[in-house]
């Protein structure tokens, strides 16, 4: 029995050999097989999804000309998918380029990639310790921090801080004191735009610096309260 099989096989690969249409057809899928390898060592968006666009296309063709007609169906319904999609990234990489280059406010041009969302007075947006999935700009209305009294004022962004925590998890809760609008922006959207443009990974860290350096002011001047005189500097 398996003898057969195998001879079934070696003679199914003789006629392939021998028809040169069918040569092609091994070769293109060969190639596409190879993008689908390279696909796996890349790390930004872009590329990916070029080389999953010649890996669909390469497929395409294989299983039009050998013929296999699953592997046409797959093919042919992921291609516009990943078509789409780079089309998507590369406008949200022109709107990020341009307004980097107006030298908008990170959050003016953050606003196009965030979902709005209306706060009622005493909800509470996030708590601490939950998943920090999502970044916020409050666009009207004012929350607070539950932790310290600190408030959050319409025109500020916050939450970045916990994306790069190594827990991944809140370190504050944020309760809703005035009606409120905020805007939010997931986590994979915010990766993207990372590795799309080093612009707004910039802002990102110099937003991070500033709210840091704001709240080693705000702790020194607690400490000076208390004990009436400066911290020592270290």
């Amino acid at each position: 029995m398996i003898s057969e099989l195998v001879m079934a096989r070696v003679a199914e690969l003789t006629a392939v050999l021998a028809d040169p249409w069918q040569l092609v057809a091994l070769g293109v899928a060969g190639l596409a097989t190879v993008l689908i390898v390279v696909s796996a060592f890349v790390k930004t968006i872009i590329p990916l999804r070029w080389l999953a666009v010649g890996s669909n296309a390469g497929f395409i063709v294989y299983g039009l000309m050998h013929p296999e007609m699953l592997v046409l169906a797959l093919h042919v319904t992921l291609l516009p998918i990943n078509l789409w999609r780079v089309a998507e990234m590369h406008r949200l990489t022109r709107k990020v380029t341009r307004a980097a280059a107006a030298g908008s406010e990170v959050h003016v041009w953050l606003r196009p990639f965030m979902k709005r969302n209306r706060i009622s007075p005493g909800a509470e947006l996030f708590k601490r310790g939950d998943p920090a999935d999502r970044l916020y700009f409050l666009a009207e209305g004012r929350l607070e921090v539950e932790e310290n009294g600190r408030p959050i004022e319409a025109g500020q962004m916050f939450g970045e801080i916990a994306f790069f925590a190594p827990e991944g998890r809140r370190t504050g809760t944020v309760r809703c004191v005035e009606a409120a609008t905020v805007l939010s922006m997931d986590e994979t959207t915010f990766k993207q735009l990372l590795l799309q443009n080093p612009a707004f990974g910039l802002e990102i860290m110099a937003l991070i610096a500033r709210r840091l350096s704001d709240d080693v002011r705000r702790l020194q001047t607690q400490i000076e309260s208390r004990t009436g005189e400066p911290p020592a500097a270290h």
